[in-house]
């Protein structure tokens, strides 16, 4: 692109390896610790009361949030050791594809839902928040090369013009 005259910036990768990263980092890495806390706390005393269906659902649930939040925490870390220069881009791509940070949605109609405590949806809650950005910093950051973009100091209509010419002939 540099012989066009195009100059890009990936606000992306420098938002990877800013303060807003760090933020996101110590937000992601408090959530795991505090769903950890509760999961085996509060949450393990809650989950023994709950009605049947609301019981099922919470074992579920909290299998879905954890394995959420290690996706995460996952993805963390590998852009964590590339800030560092632990890691390279091609190292982190390798191991990148087997994090996932898409899926792990929640069915907040599934029956028994309005009966979980109400602080174990609310850990559901943020690490849905939490993972929508992360994916969106991950797609950002490793999207696939685009085209390269053509300037636009080349005139549309002739180039149109030029493509009908091609296609009809000169008459």
């Amino acid at each position: 692109m540099s012989e066009l005259g195009l100059n890009t910036i990936s606000f992306a990768g420098h938002a990877a390896s800013s303060a807003q990263f760090r933020a996101l980092y110590a937000e992601g890495m408090s959530l795991v610790e505090e769903t950890a806390g509760y999961l085996d706390g509060q949450g393990r005393a809650a989950s023994k009361v709950l009605p049947r269906m609301a019981s099922v659902l919470y074992a579920a649930e909290s299998m879905r949030l954890t394995t959420r939040l290690m996706q995460m925490a996952s993805w963390l870390l590998l852009q964590r050791a590339v800030n560092n220069g632990e890691m390279s881009r091609d190292q982190v791509l390798a191991e990148k594809n087997k994090v996932r940070l898409d899926g792990f949605n929640v069915d907040r109609t599934a029956p028994g839902w309005s009966d979980l405590p109400e602080s174990f949806r609310d850990l559901v809650e943020r690490s849905l928040r939490l993972q929508n950005r992360v994916a969106l910093l991950d797609r950002e950051i490793y999207r696939p090369t685009e085209a390269p973009i053509v300037p636009d100091n080349q005139n549309s209509v002739k180039a149109q013009l030029t493509l009908l010419q091609t296609a009809f002939g000169n008459n």
